[in-house]
């Protein structure tokens, strides 16, 4: 069985020192990918680590990306914990970075990390039994696959825009016809459910118009990084050079979008995992962490319009229900 690390990033929106030099390079303080909901720390963190430990316990090294800071109830004598500063993989000239995607694009520079690793934003969790093969089987990463056309509205819509530009690099290099007569069961599989009519309904389109994120971990091949700068370096350095996320900025999903193409993935089932994004009522996710209707969930704050110490009362009690005891990873 090939070696499966995770790889996490966090940061402390709390902490002094780094809103200090956030507060210095940010010019444009309306600016959407600064905002309080995108670094506001939810504190259930450590519901993270006690999954990973209960649920995917054959886990081999946790790579932990952090600007610099800690919380303070982490373990870091854990042996399989390794804390990785942005400085110990990324450009000198690059830092400091507050750009999640120039933070994710370079993860295959991390000294020591697996061929094969699963990347995790700090809003998402396991929250039942994983086995290696839900991520990797035979060394192929699993996946699920979709069309989906992309939509922009205007300044609301940075996540689409790197969407919009990770797509304008698949459709340079693969052709959509090509890809799909030669893996066609891999696009068109039941396991998707009704998600695979998007796909069907978009056949007419000669290109790409999109292909979805679940907003769920993702399994990768260190290779496919390395394939991907190889081929469009300009791109992705332009990216990195922004300390913020911008409207030209690509994402890691265009690492994923390459590996689907290239069909370099087995299909899994669309119902792996959930993704909410938080609001005024969250009864459905914590309903769906105390069902444990999935084995993976994304809580994501987008959301400033909300009471935010009851909602994050509400969701880490969920959580502490199902994962109520110390992990290793915990002092």
């Amino acid at each position: 069985m090939n070696k499966i690390d995770f790889v996490i990033l966090w940061v402390d929106g709390n902490d002094k020192e780094w809103l200090k030099e956030k507060n210095k390079y940010q010019t444009d303080k309306k600016l959407l990918s600064a905002s309080a909901s995108r670094f506001r720390d939810w504190d259930n963190l450590q519901y993270w680590f006690r999954g990973v430990e209960k649920f995917a316990p054959w886990v081999n090294n946790i790579y932990f990306i952090t600007y610099g800071h800690l919380p303070k109830w982490l373990n870091t004598k854990n042996p399989k914990l390794k804390i990785i500063n942005h400085k110990d993989y990324l450009k000198e000239a690059n830092l400091p970075t507050f750009n999640s995607n120039a933070i994710e694009l370079n993860m295959h520079e991390i000294k020591g990390l697996s061929e094969h690793f699963v990347a995790f934003n700090d809003d998402m969790f396991i929250i039942k039994n994983v086995k290696e093969d839900d991520f990797f089987k035979n060394g192929i990463p699993r996946d699920e696959f979709a069309e989906n056309p992309l939509i922009s509205f205007g300044k609301k819509s940075q996540t689409i825009h790197a969407c919009l530009n990770n797509i304008d690099i698949i459709n340079r290099n693969f052709s959509k016809r090509k890809v799909y007569k030669k893996h066609f069961f891999k696009y068109f599989n039941l396991k998707y459910g009704l998600r695979m009519f998007r796909t069907i309904m978009l056949l007419p389109w000669y290109a790409f118009c999109g292909i979805q994120s679940p907003h769920l971990p993702i399994s990768y091949c260190k290779s496919t990084f390395y394939k991907v700068w190889e081929r469009e370096s300009d791109v992705l350095e332009k990216t990195c050079s922004n300390r913020f996320r911008k409207y030209d900025d690509v994402s890691h999903w265009t690492m994923r979008d390459w590996q689907l193409c290239e069909g370099n993935f087995i299909p899994r089932s669309s119902k792996f995992g959930k993704y909410f994004n938080v609001s005024k009522d969250n009864t459905k996710i914590v309903n769906h962490i105390l069902k444990q209707k999935t084995k993976t969930i994304c809580i994501n704050d987008t959301n400033d319009d909300i009471d935010f110490e009851q909602s994050k009362e509400e969701i880490k009690s969920a959580f502490e229900k199902i994962l109520p005891d110390k992990s290793s990873f915990e002092k």
